[in-house]
């Protein structure tokens, strides 16, 4: 998912157009890789090898996004690539680039298995889609991605995804092996963006899958819906932890543990989601046909490897750990990445009524997190600093108006229900 919201309610042409598969590989060329991967910020982030039209190859750190169609890139990979590119044009903060021949797609290297970057649509196309190049050095705030690996190149392979792991591994259809329970999916086999069906409160609604993205997310109507129907579920406003984004909007974002969902095979509990904004329903243009009522992203699936098999529009989840993950034990900041690789804090989050931070204004430029500065990295990196164990202090190390000044926070854990909270729940299910 390339940005917050764009993406977060998946909308799906299905369809039985069968999908087109790799070109034949060079018989020394390996049929499955693994690889390792980081997680940032619950994105799924490896390093990949971009072969250069001078011969060379430039090492560069890809984001796998299941979640977003298009390839893209940043302007510094595209000016690297040069001469492979037909045109590059910009528009404000856009830019837009094209491989030079369909015959010569541009293309990375994962391990020793080579990935093209802008597969065919449709069998008997003979372009080429455009790549979207947003300039800067992201692809997203506060990631160092250069280029991202989208659901549209994904789909053309077998694919597991290992959280407990770390590890990553692609293959040519039919070579590899999937474990764990399965299901089937709504699979758009053009773009490959998935549903799965699943249930709340024994009703169905199919989710979108997007592990792009560590954000889980309910459409407006579906999260005010079961807000209003159980102000006993843990609430909150504010994104904080994995839902903090970097969007504008992050302040004010509305939070929620669903009790149960089903998801495919799955029976899923205590799972934190957000609500849409007003106005944000489904993905623009002609993919919006047909839309999923929510997104399962990275963050409700931390203890299972996920299978995805393509070819088959079947989805597998193994299990992996049986740990609680501690997804919302965090500093109760709200984060806004700048451009020049700072941060500046966009709200503190209330716990219990009360700021859950003192001392500090949105504003403040946050520049260390216990002595350690966060000017060169990420948001995820930022983030694993700002988490821990509840109770738990950190020194933090901010500025406002040219001057430093600190700050003692504690961890909270976020999205819990209070004590009465929780024997209202019970005596509900009693």
């Amino acid at each position: 998912m390339r940005l917050p919201f764009s993406l977060a309610i998946v909308a799906l042409a299905i369809s039985v157009r069968a999908q087109p598969a790799p070109k034949p590989t060079p018989k020394d060329a390996p049929a499955s890789v693994t690889v390792p991967f980081a997680l940032d910020q619950g994105r799924i982030v490896i390093d990949v090898d971009l072969q250069l039209p001078n011969g060379k190859t430039e090492r560069v750190r890809a984001w796998v996004d299941n979640g977003t169609p298009e390839p893209s890139m940043t302007q510094r990979v595209a000016n690297l690539l040069g001469p492979a590119i037909s045109t590059i044009s910009c528009d404000a903060q856009l830019c837009t680039a094209a491989p030079k021949t369909p015959d010569a797609p541009l293309e990375v290297a994962i391990g020793a298995m080579k990935i093209p970057l802008s597969p065919l649509n449709k069998p008997s196309e003979k372009t080429t889609p455009p790549i979207t190049v947003p300039a800067g050095a992201a692809l997203a705030p506060g990631m160092s991605v250069e280029i991202n690996i989208p659901s549209s190149v994904l789909r053309l392979y077998d694919v597991l995804i290992d959280f407990p792991e770390r590890q990553l591994t692609i293959a040519l259809p039919g070579h590899l092996k999937f474990n764990g329970v399965k299901s089937k999916v709504l699979l758009n086999p053009n773009n490959g963006l998935i549903q799965v069906p699943g249930k709340l409160e024994n009703k169905n609604y199919d989710f979108a899958l997007d592990l792009g993205s560590s954000m889980n997310f309910l459409s407006q109507e579906l999260f005010a819906k079961f807000s209003q129907a159980h102000p006993d579920w843990p609430h909150m406003t504010g994104a904080v932890g994995p839902f903090n984004t970097g969007d504008p909007r992050d302040p004010m974002l509305k939070l929620m543990r669903l009790d149960r969902l089903q998801y495919g095979p799955l029976f899923l509990t205590d799972v934190a989601v957000a609500g849409l904004p007003t106005g944000q329903t489904t993905l623009a243009g002609e993919r919006a046909r047909a839309s999923a009522t929510g997104v399962l992203g990275s963050e409700a699936l931390m203890n299972y490897r996920v299978g995805l098999d393509y070819a088959h529009s079947t989805v597998y989840f193994d299990i992996g750990r049986t740990i609680r993950f501690p997804d919302f034990d965090v500093v109760g900041l709200i984060l806004h990445p700048e451009g020049d690789n700072g941060f500046t804090v966009a709200g503190v989050a209330d716990f219990e009524g009360n700021p859950s931070v003192a001392g500090i204004d949105p504003g403040d430029r946050l520049i260390a997190v216990d002595g350690t500065p966060v000017a060169e990295f990420t948001l995820g990196e930022t983030w694993s600093l700002l988490q821990g164990s509840p109770g738990q202090e950190r020194k933090l190390t901010l500025e406002r108006g040219g001057k430093q000044f600190t700050v003692a926070a504690k961890v909270q854990h976020f999205l819990s229900a209070s004590s009465n909270d929780e024997g209202n729940r019970k005596s509900k299910k009693n």
